[in-house]
């Protein structure tokens, strides 16, 4: 697809991508949508949630439905800078050097356990994320289009692990939990593995890396309406004077808000962004940018709980409707 394509063609094959995945990613929907939201939008996706819930089959899932390559690896605390952005390697028939691309030049790159290797390591994916290049030995090479990380992050080990600095989760768009299943649910994920009788769960490709490009290219066409905008900007500015926040969400995190939100109403089958879509995802989208004061971590409080609160307090726009044509 090179033409681009219209918010109901971006919004039926956004949903056949979601459908696809759901067939072997079981109970994630709302997840699953926020993260395909946070592609569409350009941005990168940190899951953060106990092991054995499916995180590393929902990336595996989401990048094969979207037609990207896909590469995986397999965070430790030995693993170093060149291991994720490749090395010069020396060939004894030239007598040359040359650059060997590291796993990160793919379409879609899976970070697991981000937490377990060194801040030095986690430090390599900065200019990825940002810039979509690595500079190695002072040459810069640009990463694949579209180029996009999901990480997988365990919160509840703490040795041998290293928290994300600011910086790097600043550079995620948004953070999901994905929650444990309800009963009913679980029932569905033993018997999808008693039918499929193998371990590994598969789909198929519902579009292609062109054609992605393309959605997302339809997605940044959509007007977002002044009052939506200043919304996005309130909700991050209420954060910044919240007593329980140390340090709040930057412009960076408003224009997360704005760009998931846009995303998201484009995946409904809207041209236009309602101050519903916003609270939406203002939970995953600033909850991790908040850095509590030490008297409100030392009691516990919970980021996610504090952006529910200004949500209900911070006044939204006034009802919002389809752009006059």
């Amino acid at each position: 697809m090179t033409d681009t394509p219209s918010v109901a063609e971006i919004s039926r094959l956004a949903n056949r991508v979601l459908d696809r995945v759901g067939t072997v990613v079981v109970g994630m929907r709302e997840p699953l949508e926020a993260a395909l939201a946070t592609i569409l939008a350009g941005g990168h996706v940190l899951f953060e949630d106990v092991p054995g819930l499916g995180k590393t089959l929902a990336a595996r899932s989401i990048a094969t439905a979207l037609g990207l390559e896909f590469r995986r690896l397999q965070c430790t605390p030995d693993l170093l800078p060149s291991d994720i952005t490749g090395s010069f390697v020396y060939q004894p028939a030239t007598g040359e050097f040359v650059f060997r691309e590291g796993p990160i030049f793919t379409g879609l790159f899976l970070a697991d356990e981000i937490n377990r290797t060194a801040p030095k390591t986690q430090s390599a994916l900065l200019e990825a994320m940002a810039e979509g290049q690595v500079t190695v030995e002072g040459r810069s090479y640009p990463l694949p289009t579209p180029f996009h990380v999901i990480a997988t992050s365990n919160p509840i080990e703490f040795e041998g692990t290293y928290q994300l600095p600011e910086a790097q989760l600043d550079r995620f768009m948004v953070r999901l939990a994905v929650g444990y299943p309800d009963r009913d649910g679980e029932q569905q994920v033993l018997l999808a593995r008693v039918a499929r009788r193998h371990e590994v769960a598969t789909v198929e490709p519902v579009v292609d890396a062109g054609t992605l490009a393309a959605m997302q290219a339809g997605v940044e066409t959509v007007h977002v309406d002044p009052d939506i905008a200043r919304y996005c900007v309130d909700l991050a500015a209420a954060t910044r004077r919240h007593p329980s926040i140390q340090v709040g969400a930057s412009p960076r995190g408003s224009q997360g808000l704005m760009l998931v939100a846009r995303a998201r109403a484009v995946i409904a089958g809207r041209d236009f962004v309602t101050p519903d879509d916003v609270k939406a995802v203002a939970s995953s989208v600033l909850a991790h940018r908040l850095s509590l004061t030490a008297q409100a971590w030392a009691t516990g409080v919970d980021p996610r709980d504090v952006v529910a609160e200004l949500v209900s307090q911070v006044a939204g726009p006034p009802a919002v409707g389809a752009r006059a044509l």
